[in-house]
């Protein structure tokens, strides 16, 4: 089973090894070491101290900081910026947003028979925010479902086999409901259906990611979403604040383990040979 990094060391706090050049592109995400300032790249400039870079956050506060040897992180890797239009020096291996060493100068794969299917577009989103790259090195489509309700229907029109193996990811999956024996129904050696304990994937981003607290408790019987808007004091958008919370998500450090290792899981199920 693929693994993501599970080593979480700050990494100033790790023997000192040679760390990529990096040029500081435009919109290019980076995390400063020193403070965890987390920004986009705004533009860099020659200072009398020596080269800058401005970085702008989710909440579009800009700094300065310098380009200093091993002074920044990208996806969880420390690395050296350097301003654009210099050759970067030969760089050891990046690190994807999953944590998987990132396969550089890679052509899509031609799309796999199998498939991952989520609940929905939030769902999707999120996977792709995350394991965008290792999906297209190893070509797993996502597609959504309107509802676990759906389920047996695309089980059977997919009719999943050896060489087209079919993974699925559920909100709240709780044993005993009827989404947990629907799911049940149609798990067999060749369709695999996992499910993480939250009530909606937007609470399986980590709240400090997201700079609140903690994930507000919702009335049964409320929409979840729009009760969670009116707790954390947000506009009632869910569109907007769905952006709000995709945008904080970075690498998988920002999402809760109970999803990484299911969408891990699936990953590993639908690259299995054949066999």
């Amino acid at each position: 089973m693929r693994r993501y990094d599970p080593d979480l060391t700050p990494p100033w706090k790790k023997p000192r090894q040679p760390a990529p050049e990096v040029p500081a592109e435009p919109d290019l995400v980076v995390e400063e070491v020193g403070t965890g300032f987390c920004g986009a790249v705004i533009r860099t400039e020659k200072t009398a101290e020596g080269p800058t870079v401005t970085l702008e956050d989710r909440f579009g506060k800009h700094r300065v900081f310098p380009l200093t040897p091993r002074g920044f992180m990208i996806d969880g890797r420390v690395v050296t910026l350097v301003p654009p239009g210099r050759s970067p020096a030969p760089a050891g291996p990046l690190l994807s947003a999953s944590g998987s060493i990132a396969v550089r100068d890679h052509t899509a794969r031609v799309a796999r028979a199998g498939r991952i299917y989520v609940e929905g577009r939030h769902d999707a989103e999120l996977v792709e925010r995350v394991w965008g790259h290792d999906l297209r090195v190893e070509g797993v489509v996502v597609e959504y479902l309107e509802g676990v309700d759906d389920l047996p229907a695309v089980v059977s029109a997919f009719a999943p086999g050896p060489d087209a193996r079919l993974g699925v990811l559920v909100d709240h999956l709780v044993p005993g409901t009827k989404e947990w024996r629907i799911a049940e129904s149609v798990t067999s050696d060749h369709a695999l259906v996992v499910g993480h304990p939250y009530v909606d994937v937007w609470e399986a981003v980590k709240p400090a990611s997201v700079g609140i607290a903690a994930w507000p408790r919702i009335p049964r019987g409320e929409d979840w979403k729009t009760g969670v808007c009116r707790e954390l004091g947000w506009p009632s958008d869910t569109g907007a604040a769905w952006r709000r919370i995709l945008g904080s998500v970075r690498t998988y450090r920002d999402l809760e383990p109970a999803l990484l290792g299911r969408v891990e899981e699936l990953i590993d199920f639908v690259t299995l040979p054949a066999g």
